[in-house]
């Protein structure tokens, strides 16, 4: 039943022996305690006392540099304030007790998160605050009223973004709203106003999933190159889509598809409901099949106008490109007779490491300082990269 094969346990001579060593060597605590191993346990040694322990339920790692240095004792920050750090810690309890034990049990057999699950994000309204600040959060009780919409701003965005990422299952961290959230700023800013108040209810609410249709299996990700196209009615009122689109994240169980096309003018996005002429089939992918990545087939798919996102005169690509604006551990591995991270060119990676993610960090949050302090407009022409020819700096 080992899943490393019996070899493991008779060939290294470890049935039967104090093990602690070799199955730290090998493995985080963390696999003690999924159910298909914990269930294995028949007792506990006498007079022995646990020495290795989980991190607590909403705790900080005791890790060198496992936190940012905001949450760092000693250290000091100007974009996070009180609201800031309550927020995080109240999204740490919730990955720890929500997120992370339905993650683990649906990651490998590729299904979507639990309905709870979602049903919870809802309530919590954190669909609606992965949209970033803004009038959609008016009113609405964040966190169960650990930060009110007037304070959110983009650090709580970016607070929730990497707190999620905690639960260590790709797949299942796209499956819960990926699509919708990288999809949904579209419908936002760009959809006609009865139409975006009816989806982001829907969606802020829990009940349709959104997706975002733009790459193609011959475009990639060349957005000009799409080729599903889309001609409109000769009295104005619908278009009729035909195409492919590839590797949509929660394409197959999405109710809206966040759809590139070409025209006889360029090009336009539309909002297209799940319906006739649609069809959807799994893409397994190497981070797992939680997320529902899809091959997207639309045949003679009819839309109303009135779900067109932004301009209908060929200048749609600018919608598409505004909308991308927005396991062991070395202490436990013994090499050499010494643990793994006292030999030097295992010290020299890791500073390498930590100099990447410092500098990320604190790129992020300068990224997220500008966020704040901008406009839309702004963002979109600003953020993206350098606002003069770069032969115009020279």
């Amino acid at each position: 039943m080992h899943p490393g094969g019996i070899s493991v346990l008779l060939e290294q001579n470890i049935a039967g022996q104090d093990a602690t060593e070799a199955f730290f060597s090998l493995h985080r605590y963390e696999v003690l305690q999924r159910p298909q191993y914990a269930r294995l346990q028949i007792g506990t040694v006498v007079g022995q006392k646990q020495t290795i322990f989980p991190r607590a339920v909403g705790t900080l790692s005791r890790v060198p540099y496992a936190e940012p240095t905001w949450l760092t004792e000693g250290y000091h920050s100007p974009y996070y304030k009180d609201h800031h750090r309550a927020f995080q810690k109240r999204m740490r309890i919730f990955v720890d007790e929500m997120l992370y034990p339905d993650a683990q049990a649906l990651q490998e057999k590729g299904k979507m998160p639990s309905k709870k699950i979602l049903q919870e994000l809802a309530r919590l309204n954190v669909h609606a605050m992965r949209l970033g600040p803004g009038e959609h959060l008016k009113g609405l009780t964040l966190m169960d009223g650990t930060v009110t919409p007037e304070q959110f701003d983009f650090f709580h965005e970016l607070i929730m973004g990497q707190e999620m990422s905690r639960i260590h299952a790709r797949g299942y961290h796209d499956g819960i709203a990926g699509g919708t959230m990288i999809g949904l700023p579209a419908i936002k800013n760009f959809a006609k106003p009865a139409v975006r108040e009816k989806i982001l209810s829907e969606v802020l609410r829990g009940e349709k999933l959104v997706c975002l249709a733009i790459s193609e299996a011959f475009a990639g990700s060349d957005v000009a190159g799409t080729r599903t196209f889309a001609k409109k009615s000769d009295d104005g009122k619908y278009w009729t889509v035909t195409g492919t689109k590839k590797w949509i994240t929660n394409g197959h169980f999405a109710d809206y598809f966040i759809t590139g096309c070409r025209t006889e003018k360029g090009m336009v996005v539309l909002l297209i409901e799940r319906g006739e002429g649609i069809e959807t089939k799994h893409i397994n992918t190497s981070y797992g099949p939680a997320s529902g990545t899809a091959f997207v087939t639309f045949d003679q798919v009819k839309v109303p106008v009135e779900h067109t996102l932004g301009p209908d005169d060929g200048n749609g690509l600018a919608v598409i490109l505004s909308n991308f604006n927005h396991e062991r551990w070395t202490t436990q591995r013994q090499v050499f007779g010494k643990p793994l991270n006292s030999q030097a060119v295992i010290r020299a990676k890791l500073a390498a490491m930590i100099s990447r993610v410092e500098s990320a960090q604190v790129w992020l949050e300068n990224v997220t300082y500008q966020m704040n302090h901008m406009s839309y407009r702004e963002q979109s022409a600003l953020l993206a990269g350098c606002v003069k020819p770069f032969s115009a700096l020279l």
